[in-house]
C-alpha cells in the first residue's frame, strides 16, 4: 500500500511535468526548417495541394492554436499520422515500445547484478593488495560507452566465434502472434519455449552491453555507501555484541548502504533506456531506437514528438517506482 501511494502521489505530479515537456518538444519540432505539409504530399503535389494539406493539418495557424488542437487530439489518443510510415504515429510507437522497454529492463538486471556484486566485492577489497587492480578495473569499464561494448560483442560473439545472433529479436522464419508485445511474456502465454529462448539468445548481447557501460557507478556507488556507513554507531555496537562481518555487513550495514545506490538505479535506467537507441541501431533491434533514428533520417515529426513523450512517460513511471521503493525501504521517510 505504501508504494502504491507513493506511486499515485508521484504519478499526479508528473503531469504538470509531462505537459510542460510536449509543450517544449511541439515548439521545438516546429521551429525546424521543415514543412510537414510538403513533405506528407506526393513529389509532384502542386503548391495549392501542399497549401490545402497546411490547412488541413492546422499549420497556417499561430503556433499556441496548434499546441491547442494537437493536445485535444493526443487527449482523444490521436497522436497524428507518420509521414513516412503513412501509419497512425501512436501505433507504431506503441508496437515499438515493448521491444525497447524489454531490452532496458534485461540490461537494468545485467546493471544491477554486476553493480550490487562488484561495489560488495570492491568493499570487501579495501585496502586489500588487490584493490588497485578492482579499481582500475571499474575504471576501464566505465571507459568504455555500450555502442562500443556492442560493436565487440558482435565482432566477438557474432563474426569470430559465430555463437551468438546478433540481428533482429527472433530466428528467421519465427513469428509469434502479439499478444502484448513482449517477446518474453507473449512466448510464455503462448507455450512456445522455442520462441522464449529465441528472444532470450538475441536479447542476451544487447542487453549485456548495456549493462556493462552502466554497472560501474552502481559499483562505485554502493562501495561508498558501504564505507560510510561503518563508520556508524550501529556497526560498532553490533560487532561488541559478537556479531559476524560477513552478517554485519548483508543484514545490517547493506540495508542502509543499498538507499542512495537504489536511486542511483534509478536514474540509471533513464538514462539506460535513451542509450538503448544506438544498441538497438547496431544490433537491427526493433525498437523506438531504430524507429527514431529513421523518423529523424525523414524528418517524420509526429514520430519524434511521440517517441519523445513516451521517454518522458516511462522515465517518469521508473522514477516513481524508486521513489515508493525507497519509502519502503526506509520507513523514517514515511509521511505520519
Amino acid at each position: 500500500m505504501i508504494l502504491l501511494a507513493a506511486l499515485g502521489r508521484r504519478l499526479v505530479t508528473a503531469v504538470p511535468i509531462l505537459f510542460v515537456v510536449s509543450m517544449l518538444l511541439f515548439a521545438a519540432l516546429r521551429v525546424l526548417p521543415v514543412d510537414p505539409a510538403a513533405m506528407s504530399m506526393p513529389p509532384n503535389a502542386t503548391k495549392d495541394e501542399i497549401e490545402a494539406a497546411r490547412r488541413e493539418m492546422g499549420l497556417d495557424r499561430p503556433l499556441p492554436e496548434q499546441y491547442v488542437l494537437w493536445l485535444g487530439r493526443a487527449a482523444r489518443g490521436d497522436f497524428g499520422r507518420s509521414i513516412h510510415h503513412r501509419r497512425d504515429a501512436g501505433k507504431l510507437v506503441a508496437e515499438a515500445l515493448p521491444g525497447t522497454i524489454e531490452l532496458a529492463m534485461a540490461a537494468m538486471v545485467v546493471a544491477s547484478g554486476l553493480g550490487l556484486g562488484g561495489g560488495l566485492l570492491l568493499f570487501m577489497l579495501r585496502g586489500r593488495r588487490m584493490e588497485p587492480v578492482a579499481e582500475t578495473a571499474t575504471t576501464l569499464m566505465m571507459s568504455v560507452p555500450e555502442f562500443l561494448w556492442a560493436l565487440l560483442f558482435i565482432f566477438v560473439f557474432g563474426v569470430a566465434l559465430q555463437a551468438m545472433p546478433f540481428t533482429g529479436r527472433l530466428d528467421p522464419g519465427m513469428k509469434l502472434p502479439g499478444i502484448t508485445g513482449f517477446l518474453l511474456l507473449d512466448s510464455v502465454l503462448a507455450g512456445r519455449p522455442d520462441i522464449l529462448w529465441s528472444a532470450m539468445v538475441h536479447l542476451l548481447l544487447p542487453a549485456v552491453a548495456l549493462g556493462l557501460a552502466f554497472a560501474p557507478p552502481i559499483m562505485r556507488v554502493l562501495r561508498a555507501s558501504l564505507i560510510d556507513t561503518y563508520h556508524e554507531d550501529y556497526i560498532r555496537q553490533a560487532r561488541l555484541r559478537g556479531i559476524s562481518e560477513g552478517r554485519i555487513l548483508l543484514r545490517h550495514a547493506l540495508k542502509n548502504a543499498i538507499l542512495p545506490t537504489l536511486t542511483l538505479m534509478g536514474v540509471q535506467f533513464g538514462f539506460l533506456f535513451g542509450g538503448s537507441l544506438l544498441v538497438e541501431v547496431i544490433y537491427s533491434f526493433p525498437g523506438m531506437g531504430n524507429l527514431m533514428v529513421d523518423a529523424v533520417r525523414n524528418a517524420d515529426l509526429p514520430i519524434i514528438q511521440v517517441v519523445g513523450l513516451a521517454y518522458c512517460v516511462v522515465v517518469l513511471v521508473i522514477n516513481s517506482l524508486v521513489d515508493g521503493l525507497y519509502l519502503v525501504l526506509n520507513p523514517r521517510l514515511r509521511p505520519r
